[in-house]
């Protein structure tokens, strides 16, 4: 299973690197500036459209609206694609989208060809960076509709340290992206720093 990575950001970079040594493209909207990443994960790195094609699960490490245009006019039948976004407003106090959809139901509505599976948008990017055995028990909340795309992404999330939680169908975005919102205003409002994730725990069999 080929995995791509589209947009190389910190949070892009940061899973890369958690990825690296796994069958892994990069996606890049300028592939030789990301040449340096690509050389230190040991993955090709090349424009949006070959990486999709190439790859099997996509992740979009994008802004929902560059995620759209990332993928359009792209063949994306059987593709599985991951979205990582958090729809927040300019000053990061509120969602642009709540409740009645998600920006992972955006991308699905996009993209119909296509799984859309909602994983990752609750892990900040320095996360990525701490040791794997700090991370091995950390959720990575992931919605989807479809089993065999959800068991996909759940491979990858396993493969990059974490542990996979999976939390339904996709509209239980709806309810993960505003945890997103959360994850930052303690991070930031609260000063907890981001050095923190959100999590369930189990107190009783």
């Amino acid at each position: 299973m080929t995995t791509a990575i589209l947009g190389l950001g910190n949070m892009g970079a940061g899973l890369a690197r958690r990825l690296a040594g796994t069958d892994l493209v990069l996606g890049a909207r300028n592939p030789a500036a990301a040449a340096a990443l690509g050389k230190e994960v040991g993955a090709p790195v090349v424009s949006y459209a070959d990486a999709i094609a190439k790859a099997d699960v996509i992740v979009l490490a994008l802004s929902l609206s560059r995620a759209i245009d990332a993928i359009a006019g792209a063949n994306l039948s059987g593709k599985v694609l991951v979205d990582i976004s958090n729809p927040m407003t300019p000053d990061f106090n509120g969602l642009t989208l709540g409740f009645t959809t998600s920006a992972a139901e955006e991308l699905q509505k996009a993209a119909p060809g296509a799984q859309v599976v909602k994983a990752f948008n609750t892990i900040f990017s320095g996360v990525f960076a701490a040791p794997r055995s700090a991370t091995v028990a950390v959720p990575v909340f992931l919605a989807g509709n479809d089993t065999g795309a959800v068991d996909a992404v759940a491979a990858v999330v396993t493969a990059s340290g974490f542990t996979p939680e999976r939390s339904g169908p996709l509209d239980s975005a709806r309810l993960l992206e505003p945890m997103g919102l959360m994850n930052v205003r303690f991070a930031y409002g609260l000063g907890r720093g981001t050095a923190i994730a959100p999590a369930w725990v189990k107190l009783a069999a």
